[in-house]
């Protein structure tokens, strides 16, 4: 097994990349010439879910992109007009953007939570850009037509911050204490990994960007329909809203205990994967998986690439 990253190692230096909508910062490592591979981080976490990933794909010779999200880290806006929309379509089309101001014509996609999202909405809308696809949690593209049916009881009390923030008392807990709230959902959803209160700072320092508290709420509340989107991604998100098959090869990831999503044999999203894809149970590992399992994520980006 690798030597892990310590606690306060950092992703450092930042470059920042213009995509005419955003200021992303993001960490590059690995030949500029390699094949590219765009790792894409999850609520509420950072680009150092991919501290140990980064070096393990660098020295593959993989060219490593790994963005903060907007709402997250040094990540800004360039217009303060600009909806602080968190939808889907935004982050998808985010990750769009940025391979097309780095010049980048096609890469591997990967990621989990919102980043898996972005990561198949890429690949399923815009496959000729996509080398392949990592998602943890499988397909993740929302039904928001249909986000009202509950869902078994036990994965609804797992959805409470998601209901919290649905009502302005949500929206004034996040800002006041985005930190407790970060810090307890990671314990939740990740029970075997014993992060330490550095690993913590160190990711929670992301959260101060000024968007963050928007951006979040409004993702939960658009992902139940309950508020309107930035009409620029409209098209984009009437797309997404037929549920496109993913049509790239994929290797979809779920860690065994997984505190929000629980793990499933892959069997049950089988229809949305039209292209050559492979489900994996990673043991022992949690919502943050390429944090807990560097090895095994890296692994399924080394696959794709060399297939």
């Amino acid at each position: 097994m690798a030597v892990r990253a310590s606690s306060s190692e950092r992703l450092e230096p930042l470059r920042h990349i213009n995509t005419g909508l955003l200021d992303i910062a993001y960490y590059e490592a690995g030949p500029a010439d390699g094949p590219a591979a765009v790792l894409l981080h999850g609520f509420p976490y950072d680009i150092h879910s991919y501290v140990d990933v980064a070096p393990i794909l660098a020295e593959k010779r993989c060219r490593v992109i790994v963005p903060y999200l907007r709402g997250y880290g040094p990540t800004r806006f360039l217009d303060p007009s600009t909806p602080r929309s968190g939808e889907q379509a935004a982050i998808g089309a985010d990750l769009i953007a940025l391979i097309d101001a780095l010049s980048i014509e096609r890469a591997v996609f990967a990621g989990y939570d919102w980043g898996g999202r972005a990561a198949c909405v890429g690949a399923a809308l815009w496959p000729a850009r996509c080398i392949g696809l990592v998602s943890v949690n499988g397909y993740l593209i929302q039904d928001i037509a249909n986000a009202m049916r509950p869902a078994q009881v036990e994965r609804e009390i797992a959805y409470w911050y998601q209901y919290y923030f649905q009502i302005e008392r949500g929206r004034a807990g996040l800002a006041a204490n985005r930190r407790e709230i970060a810090k307890i959902l990671w314990r939740q959803w990740s029970p075997n990994w014993q992060f330490d209160d550095a690993a913590f700072a160190r990711s929670a320092a992301a959260f101060d960007n000024p968007d963050f508290v928007d951006i979040a709420i409004h993702s939960y509340r658009h992902r139940y329909g309950l508020a309107t989107g930035d009409p620029r991604y409209a098209d984009i998100q009437r797309r997404l809203a037929a549920l496109p098959p993913i049509t790239v090869p994929a290797i979809t990831l779920d860690g065994d205990a997984d505190g929000v999503a629980p793990a499933t044999d892959g069997t049950a999203q089988a229809t949305k994967f039209t292209g050559p894809r492979r489900h994996r149970m990673v043991p022992r590992a949690g919502h943050n998986l390429p944090q807990e399992e560097p090895e095994a994520f890296a692994a399924a980006v080394l696959e794709l690439i060399h297939r």
